[in-house]
């Protein structure tokens, strides 16, 4: 059987401003690699987008999660929370440090971890919580941060799929010792590959600047005093993410005004009981990364079929929703996350990207909602 050419990709990058003027000119000075005018303005830039001092431009957002472990000294015989509902690189960045991730169960209706999951979880090895705002939605970080501080640990912030995201009008990234973001191809703002850290402490930051370069003493050329790894952003991808931040307002407008056109069109798909629509608690800016849905019954087997149909007889890309760690054959354990394994087998990405118009919007909706009824037997 033939299937449906792709209408509508559950996400793509938009290049809409400067980065082919930026991009040829990085070209035509010779500047391509680790150093040059547009890291360092797209370093600044960022940085003052956010209203957080000193970013640090990385290659990509799992190095940036590395250099953030490496930060605050993490090491064997350490436990880092990391939510159970979140991307393997979270987790992956605990283990390169050779310390062990310890997962917390998430939310039911936020999808993010709570402060509560992360006391259930809290062994006497912690040192510190990587905590991720999943999915464009800030977790509940006031909370966390008082209760690492009451404990004397440390707090990294997962910003990979948030940048833009607000917690009582502070953009997320402020609020842990250290936070990274990721400016992959399928985020807000798009480099193709390549993140950034944020550290508070003076000390640290120059440490991590130092670590991102060889270990490179930064007064003094080819002096290298600790082994360091080569986690440097080119100046073409900078040049890529500077044109992307001179777009930032747009591209999280478009994102608002996607979401809200997804909200109102599937209202009655929620308010049936079938789905169960992202949240945004009093205080909380979702940025809406990916618009999410989980269905609010059956299996995943129902949730595949209801992609497959979407995909195979519309044309309409998705995604699935993160497998959870404790599920992950490295990761595999034996104690219960159930919120994380329901939503993980339930949970639809649906298209979301600067320029879907409100009609696409408006017929995806359509036939999300005639294939979730079948589906599901309503």
């Amino acid at each position: 059987m033939c299937e449906t050419p792709i209408r509508f990709q559950v996400s793509k990058p938009v290049l809409a401003g400067r980065e082919k003027e930026y991009i040829l000119d990085a070209l035509q000075t010779g500047w391509i690699s680790g150093s040059g005018y547009y890291v360092d303005r797209f370093e600044e830039e960022v940085s003052s987008f956010l209203n957080i001092s000193d970013g640090i431009a990385v290659s990509n957002g799992t190095v940036a999660l590395h250099l953030a472990c490496l930060g605050m000294d993490l090491g064997p015989g350490m436990d880092v929370i990391v939510p159970s509902l979140t991307y393997v690189a979270s987790a992956n960045a605990v283990r390169y440090c050779g310390a062990n991730p310890v997962f917390a169960d998430c939310d039911p209706y936020t999808w993010n971890v709570t402060c509560e999951s992360i006391e259930a979880v809290w062994t006497k090895k912690t040192v510190g919580v990587l905590l991720v705002h999943l999915y464009g939605l800030p977790a509940p970080v006031h909370e966390i941060r008082e209760l690492c501080q009451q404990r004397s640990a440390w707090l990294i912030e997962d910003c990979a799929e948030s940048f833009g995201a607000k917690m009582d009008g502070c953009y997320v990234g402020g609020f842990g010792d250290i936070s990274t973001f990721s400016f992959f191809a399928n985020k807000i703002i798009s480099t193709g590959e390549g993140g950034m850290v944020f550290v508070k402490d003076k000390e640290r930051r120059e440490f991590v600047r130092k670590l991102k370069g060889q270990g490179v003493d930064l007064n003094r050329p080819y002096w290298h005093t600790v082994v360091g790894y080569n986690y440097r952003m080119s100046n073409v991808v900078a040049a890529i993410g500077l044109a992307q931040i001179e777009m930032a307002e747009s591209h999280l407008a478009e994102r608002r005004r996607i979401a809200q056109r997804y909200i109102q069109t599937l209202k009655l798909l929620h308010e049936h009981g079938l789905v169960r629509l992202p949240v945004e608690p009093s205080g909380y800016h979702n940025v809406h990364w990916l618009f999410s849905l989980v269905l609010a019954s059956g299996t995943e087997a129902v949730r595949d079929r209801v992609r497959q149909e979407l995909l195979r007889t519309y044309g309409i890309e998705t995604r699935p929703f993160f497998v959870p760690m404790h599920r992950l054959p490295m990761y595999s354990s034996e104690h219960s996350f159930p919120h994380a394994d329901f939503i993980s087998d339930r949970g639809i990405n649906l298209p979301t990207y600067t320029g879907l118009s409100d009609a696409d919007i408006d017929e995806i909706s359509a036939i999300v909602s005639d294939v979730a009824k079948r589906e599901m037997g309503a």
